[in-house]
């Protein structure tokens, strides 16, 4: 019987061996279960998992039978790649606050500057008078910010602005030979350095004074390197057929791939050339040429008041610009060239139609807060004054320039740019949270809710194009565009940027009355392999790199740091 005993529970043990689960074929540190798939490249979603192992992406779809330190049940909800802000301030703000709040709310997990102005190459000037600064060259300014910490990947264009107020200051001039290549080897030094390329913002004083062939002397250096040209036209508006024709020439001349910064036709007069820009546009590329855009998805603009003024008043810095600006016999004809439209600058006075459609949201004189939310029509109003002259001496009291809202655009024109196949997006705003001293001030609510609105509103809800497509466009599409490797993809040994959100709840809540609000709808957030946003909260980590661009020459940086 004992005999028996020990046979019969060896075989009960022996099965139950048999019948136990196998080992796991694989180990990772993250697993995103349960999840609706959307991988990037612009095809239909499919249901799966995204494993994480480090920094990388380790697996998608069916990851088989794994053990993981984190499993977390999405519930079906869509996991795409993180969302690339083609068009970023967040520069300096990320200086001061890291976690990038109002873009990793709405799952932007990479942040790209450089509109005109880049952190570096840092004048002495800038140096002296911007305690902020701590570096000298453009590779230095991302280095330094990322080892600050910060929660989303940085990369930056160098700015064409940045690199002439390095030479020539803010006068209004053309650069001698000298000047010039001493420019084009700041371009140089910061293409190896990880710039993606060359941008420039040219309705602004002072890259308003570049003239074309200063322009294509540096964009030529960026293409030895592969970078890109990317611009703020130098007209929007009443001359935006010219503008986009300047930008077709530099790139053909500097043989360099083009991107126009947020595309748009700017003032009524102008809607019905969007068409015949984009005709231009389609004919180059059909000839081999690479010229693409980018938008923010709302039909008003914003920047300061200094467009509403002739750049040649604002020659020589904010200083030079009040103080002439004090001169009645100046002050009387700037008002009077305020008054018209001009093809030698964008006048936005005249291009909002109305001084009603001029909303004031930035400050800096205390004093002068009581007005931000008002319109220029309306402080026109109280001060019994001529919109220019109140628009004036709003400058002068401020000590400077003030953030202005401009209602510009038409609502159709923004449909049908967000169809266009090489249409990416970028907020032109920066990245800050809703408290604090940000409160002080208005803004525009693209600053919350550009990426959110894309998926909310024009993808939800008037269904101007299909979810995989606009994610394509936030993410791989962009990517590639920026030609930033293992980026944009849900793909094994792509870097982990992911974003977990509710296609049925992601909105925008910012208003031009009330924007200090979060979108809604993104529940977690990882930038390489960490991740920054859980439940919808953020997690305080900062895990985000500096993201270099293709001409990133690691042995020559490395050499310029240990020769400092």
């Amino acid at each position: 019987m004992k005999t028996i005993h020990y046979y019969f529970f060896g075989l009960i043990f022996l099965l139950t061996l048999s019948c136990a689960a196998p080992p796991p074929e694989h180990s990772y540190d993250i697993v995103l279960t349960n999840a609706m798939i959307y991988d990037g490249s612009g095809e239909k979603p499919y249901e799966g998992s995204v494993a994480i192992t480090g920094k990388k992406i380790a697996a998608v779809g069916d990851i088989g039978t794994y053990e993981a330190d984190t499993v977390i049940d999405v519930q079906g909800k869509a996991i795409s790649p993180g969302f690339i802000n083609m068009l970023s301030w967040a520069a300096y703000p990320l200086l001061e606050d890291g976690r990038s709040m109002s873009g990793i709310k709405q799952g932007v997990t990479l942040e790209v500057f450089g509109e005109g102005s880049s952190l570096g190459p840092a004048s002495e000037y800038a140096r002296e008078n911007n305690e902020q600064i701590r570096w000298r060259t453009f590779g230095e300014a991302l280095e330094y910010m990322v080892e600050q910490g910060v929660a989303p990947n940085v990369a930056s264009f160098v700015g064409a602005t940045t690199i002439r107020v390095h030479e020539l200051g803010y006068e209004d001039r053309a650069p001698n030979a000298e000047e010039l290549k001493r420019m084009q080897g700041l371009v140089r030094q910061a293409m190896e350095e990880g710039a993606l390329g060359l941008g420039t913002s040219l309705i602004y004083a002072p890259a308003f004074y570049a003239d074309t062939d200063e322009l294509i002397a540096l964009a030529k250096v960026a293409a030895e390197y592969d970078g890109k040209y990317i611009s703020h036209l130098r007209s929007e508006g009443d001359s935006f057929i010219e503008a986009v024709q300047e930008l077709l020439t530099i790139s053909e001349e500097a043989n360099i791939d083009a991107e126009i910064y947020h595309l748009k036709a700017a003032g009524r007069n102008n809607w019905q050339k969007l068409d015949q820009v984009l005709a231009m546009i389609d004919s180059v590329n059909a000839d081999g040429q690479k010229v693409t855009a980018n938008m923010y998805n709302y039909v008003a603009a914003s920047t300061g008041l200094d467009a509403t003024m002739p750049p040649w008043v604002q020659e020589g810095g904010t200083k030079e610009w009040i103080k002439r600006l004090r001169n009645p016999k100046i002050k009387a004809q700037v008002i009077e060239e305020m008054q018209y439209a001009s093809k030698a600058w964008e006048n936005f006075l005249v291009a909002a139609g109305d001084p009603d459609n001029i909303l004031l949201v930035e400050f800096e004189e205390d004093s002068l807060k009581y007005l931000t939310g008002k319109t220029a029509g309306e402080i026109s109003e109280m001060r019994g004054t001529e919109a220019a002259e109140t628009i004036i001496d709003l400058v002068v009291q401020n000590g400077g320039d003030i953030g202005t809202v401009y209602f510009l655009m038409n609502e159709d024109n923004v449909k049908k740019q967000i169809q266009l196949p090489f249409m990416t997006f970028g907020s032109d705003a920066r990245s800050i949270a809703a408290e604090g001293k940000n409160l002080e001030s208005s803004t525009h609510p693209r600053t919350y809710g550009n990426f959110a609105r894309l998926l909310g509103k024009y993808v939800r809800e008037e269904k101007v194009i299909p979810l995989e497509e606009a994610i394509h466009k936030l993410t791989l599409l962009s990517a590639q565009k920026l030609k930033i490797e293992e980026r944009g993809k849900l793909d094994s040994g792509y870097y982990a940027d992911v974003v977990v959100f509710d296609p049925e709840i992601i909105a925008d809540k910012a208003t031009f009355e009330n924007p200090h609000q979060y979108a809604v709808g993104v529940e977690h957030v990882f930038v390489n392999g960490t991740q920054v946003l859980n439940e919808g909260e953020h997690t305080g980590a900062t895990p985000g790199m500096f993201v270099r661009g293709p001409g990133y020459q690691e042995d020559k940086e490395e050499a310029a740091v240990s020769s400092r």
